[in-house]
């Protein structure tokens, strides 16, 4: 597996030789038109991969996006996921074909579970139809969302290997156990609403300060943060420019001290969800 080791890295590599661009493009809560348009221009900006969900109801619109920026379709990167209806293997095929259906594409590049629901007790079951599609080649990477390092312990005692985890994550909610059993059993972290809900700590000198230095906004270094620590960030934005700032990280890098600085903003405090409960 493949760490951010310099300024440079854009891709991470995941099993099978997969290379998994390191920002993705954040969808939820765009819908229909706007989903559409944000997706396009995201593209034609740069932008390689694209993140979605069943549960986010816009996959038509991020298919359309995709259409319209008039890319082969294997230069894009593609995630979605999955709902708790699905948990089977039978159902996971279902989740599926309806994906690709509303996506107006073949394959996937990314599947995940969206969330464990560990009391309705399928989810071993629901990566067992994963592993079976990426098999059958309809499916390049296999993942899950949300599941806590004993739920991804049950997956491992079974087996079974995710690629990825995407994971609420950011300088305030660092959720360091996590990031840790990902390192330990070859998962790649992938980090939702990596710039936080509301955004409070982007104005800390932890991040002011390097975004002064380096001529970036905090909210960059907060992405260089996420990506040199070989943690791949899924930001939602609509916005052209803030698009654009999104992808231009990659041209400098921020020392130990700084990361470090940046690590001692975690709260401690726990997800906003907690997916022992809540689940869709």
């Amino acid at each position: 597996m493949t760490d951010a080791t310099n300024h440079s890295t854009t891709h991470f590599q995941l099993p099978g030789d997969v290379m998994m661009p390191a920002i993705a493009l954040g969808t939820y809560p765009m819908q229909g038109a706007e989903a559409a348009h944000a997706v396009e221009g995201a593209l034609r900006l740069g932008y390689r991969h694209v993140d979605t969900a069943e549960n986010y109801h816009n996959e038509e619109g991020v298919g359309e996006g995709i259409r319209r920026s008039g890319l082969p379709r294997e230069e894009v990167f593609i995630t979605t996921k999955f709902n708790r209806q699905w948990h089977s293997i039978d159902g996971v095929r279902q989740a599926f074909e309806n994906s690709v259906q509303r996506l107006g594409v073949d394959y996937l590049d990314l599947f995940l579970i969206h969330w464990p629901n560990p009391e309705q007790g399928t989810f071993v079951e629901a990566f067992e139809g994963l592993a079976r599609l990426q098999t059958e080649g309809k499916v390049r990477a296999i993942g899950v969302s949300n599941f806590k390092p004993k739920h991804l312990q049950q997956l491992f005692d079974a087996g079974l290997a995710p690629a990825v985890n995407q994971i609420q994550l950011d300088p305030e909610y660092r959720n360091p156990q996590a990031q840790q059993f990902h390192r330990e059993h070859g998962i790649r972290t992938e980090a939702y609403t990596p710039l936080g809900r509301g955004g409070a700590f982007l104005h800390n000198p932890a991040l002011t300060e390097p975004a002064q230095k380096y001529g970036k906004t905090p909210a960059q270094v907060t992405l260089r943060w996420h990506v040199q620590q070989g943690i791949a960030a899924a930001p939602k934005s609509a916005h052209p420019q803030r698009q654009q700032q999104n992808l231009d990280i990659f041209d400098f890098e921020l020392t130990d001290a700084e990361i470090a600085r940046i690590n001692s903003l975690d709260t401690g405090k726990h997800a906003r969800q907690d997916s022992e409960s809540f689940g869709h």
